[in-house]
């Protein structure tokens, strides 16, 4: 093959073309460099992915956190207390922590007790021992001097027990003051015969007649001038009584 030879300002070109694809290519090689350190500093395509599903996770745990108290509040709750009722006739017995008199109470005064014993139902306890139980005087007659023996009565009608107060009716309680009889009795045979020794000494049989008389009334007086006996009872006194209607009350469901 024939070679053309170049000329002067050919060759001259030569070296200038190649400078300036070195140059092309070596800005072609920085671009892409560029493009590659920018990449780079992107969030790659898998790693949004798996933020996205992290993202997500977190919302659905925190949806099912909030879901869970109102699963809880929604769930009904079962009654912690049952109710019993104690059937009319059930005994109650009692001590008194207040006192009671037929001489210094009165009608509508205030009585309170409480229980010395448990009330059971079917084995289980249903009125614990210490229960307070409120009341009323119903009665209060003071002895008279001729005639008539003191009397006291009363009756409760609420109970307190387990924080609550629960209205109950029971069947009166009284209490009635001995009879004096043999007593009034012996105050006059004591009259009659000490006035019956003295009249005799002063003046026979006529004096001991009329000192029998005079005895015998003043013996007469003496009991007219006492009353007889009264109805105390002081706090720590046992009562019992019984219901008179049925009652309910609330108990823990442990007992």
């Amino acid at each position: 093959m024939m070679k053309i030879p170049l000329s002067r300002p050919a060759l001259a070109i030569v070296p200038t073309m190649k400078r300036l694809l070195i140059v092309t290519l070596g800005a072609a090689l920085l671009t892409a460099a560029c493009s590659t350190s920018t990449s780079d500093v992107d969030t790659p395509p898998d790693s949004t992915a798996a933020a996205s599903t992290n993202s997500t996770a977190g919302l659905a745990a925190a949806a099912s956190e909030t879901r869970r108290p109102t699963a809880a509040a929604a769930k009904p709750r079962g009654p912690s207390f049952r109710e019993v009722t104690i059937p009319a006739g059930t005994a109650l017995v009692l001590r008194l922590t207040t006192a009671v008199a037929s001489d210094t109470s009165r009608v509508e005064d205030s009585v309170n007790a409480e229980l010395t014993e448990p009330v059971r139902i079917d084995g289980r306890e249903v009125l614990p021992a210490g229960a307070n139980v409120r009341g009323v005087v119903t009665d209060a007659d003071e002895s008279g001097r001729v005639k008539g023996r003191a009397r006291v009565a009363f009756e409760f009608t609420s109970l307190d027990t387990g924080g609550a107060r629960y209205d109950m009716r029971t069947e009166p309680f009284s209490r009635l003051a001995s009879a004096t009889k043999g007593e009034d009795a012996a105050k006059i045979g004591i009259g009659a015969g000490a006035g019956a020794v003295i009249g005799g000494i002063l003046g026979g049989k006529k004096g001991a007649a009329e000192g029998a008389a005079v005895g015998g009334g003043a013996g007469t007086g003496v009991v007219l001038a006492t009353r007889g006996q009264e109805v105390r009872l002081a706090p720590g006194a046992n009562v019992s009584t019984q219901l008179r209607a049925p009652l309910t009350v609330r108990v823990g469901m442990s007992q």
